[in-house]
């Protein structure tokens, strides 16, 4: 199958593709003419890569997970320690969110919102530190 197709088929558009091609996260053959061509094992590999972004791991966990789902012989105990280390760091990064969220909301309980010109959302971020 060709890139479009292959990007219908797995979720993944093209230039997402031909991204992870260039950074060697998957590889597909050239046809005589020179086209990417794809087989069911890529759209396989595009679609685990699709479902391991969409979970937020970042591309180097990405190619981790990749190696150790194509190695028949792993310990599922690595895969696990990946896991619950973004769940970590995603909580950390909740934890991060929930806090600017609070300080915003803080910011603009103080702000008039009205025609006047001063606004303590400006002032807390032009503040030098």
């Amino acid at each position: 199958m060709n890139i479009g197709e292959a990007a219908g088929a797995s979720g993944v558009s093209a230039k997402m593709i031909r991204h992870y091609e260039a950074i060697g996260l998957l590889t597909a053959a050239r046809s005589a003419n020179g086209y990417r061509v794809y087989n069911d094992r890529e759209v396989a590999v595009l679609r685990f890569i699709r479902h391991a972004r969409d979970l937020g791991f970042p591309l180097e966990d990405v190619r981790r997970l990749l190696a150790l789902w194509q190695d028949r012989g792993r310990a599922s105990a690595e895969v696990k320690r990946l896991a619950l280390a973004h769940v970590e760091a995603l909580e950390t990064k909740a934890e991060s969110l929930r806090t600017m969220a609070a300080s915003l909301r803080h910011l603009a309980a103080h702000c008039h919102g009205d025609a006047r010109p001063d606004c303590p959302i400006l002032d807390d971020l032009a503040r030098k530190e």
